[in-house]
């Protein structure tokens, strides 16, 4: 009986090293995935909530903005392990090296301090949680390299562990900026190249006050059974929620709007694919 309960015990323990892991990477998954998508559809004027993607569709959109990030610090990890490798550095050196470690960190902070002021210029929320990373991750890599060639200065086990949250505080920051700069260019490249998305001829019992240009209204001609009174093309289709059509004009442009149509039998949808001939 014992051994059937440290055996369960055993696989418990080995499930949970597992699914713990699992959650944690499923959670930043879809938080960058969520992140992308805002900035997307924010660029159309629709609020990514009111669409109803489920979790999965987020974790779907994570893979595009979080490749140049992960490239970025994959690259940057290899780069440092071969200056490790390669280099022999004397106690004077690691010294000079923590002392502009440190000045770098501090103007890094002056700049987060600094918000108020200089928050409005280009890519600040990338720039500064880079400077502050960067600077961290170099410091906690100085002490180490100090506590190695001199043991009297102590373990410094601490200021070690509070310069590693630091770093992967910016890294998160850093990510979560570039998926936001991810999804408005996305959007931005979507809204030139909406000829990608399917056409849209629109079906609707009541006229609708649409005044986005480009857009085509059309009176149905009455008869036995029609219940639909108007047509409208020159629209695309450019998501679809749990039960809500989101339509924009075919060109973009600062004058349009997004059409936001329910799922029910007040509307006739059809699609017209441009497919190539056989």
């Amino acid at each position: 009986m014992a051994d059937e309960r440290s055996q369960a015990e055993r696989w418990i323990s080995f499930a949970a090293g597992i699914v713990t892991p699992v959650t944690l990477v499923s959670a930043l998954l879809f938080y960058f995935g969520y992140v992308s998508a805002r900035s997307q559809f924010e660029y159309f004027g629709i609020d990514v909530d009111t669409i109803g993607l489920s979790t999965q569709d987020y974790v779907m959109r994570s893979p595009q903005p979080l490749l140049v990030p992960l490239l970025v610090i994959t690259l940057l990890a290899v780069a440092a392990l071969l200056v490790h490798n390669a280099i022999h550095p004397t106690p004077t050196g690691v010294r000079r090296a923590a002392r502009i470690a440190v000045l770098v960190l501090v103007v890094g902070v002056a700049g987060l301090l600094a918000y108020p002021l200089i928050g409005g210029i280009a890519y600040y929320a990338l720039i500064v949680p880079a400077v502050i990373g960067l600077a961290a991750a170099t410091l906690a890599y100085l002490t180490y390299l100090r506590r190695k060639a001199d043991p009297s200065v102590g373990p410094q086990r601490i200021l070690i562990a509070l310069l590693a949250v630091a770093t992967v505080t910016c890294a998160f920051w850093a990510t979560a900026t570039t998926a936001q700069y991810s999804g408005r260019g996305l959007a931005k490249s979507d809204a030139h190249h909406l000829n990608r998305f399917p056409v849209v001829i629109l079906d609707t019992k009541e006229k609708l006050a649409l005044r986005s240009p480009g857009i085509e209204e059309t009176t149905l001609r009455a008869g036995a059974g029609q219940t639909f009174n108007y047509r409208y093309r020159g629209l695309r289709l450019l998501v679809v929620g749990d039960d809500r059509l989101f339509l924009v004009p075919a060109n973009w442009s600062a004058s349009n709007t997004t059409l936001v149509l329910p799922l029910d039998n007040s509307i006739r949808v059809q699609f017209q694919f441009e497919n190539d001939p056989p």
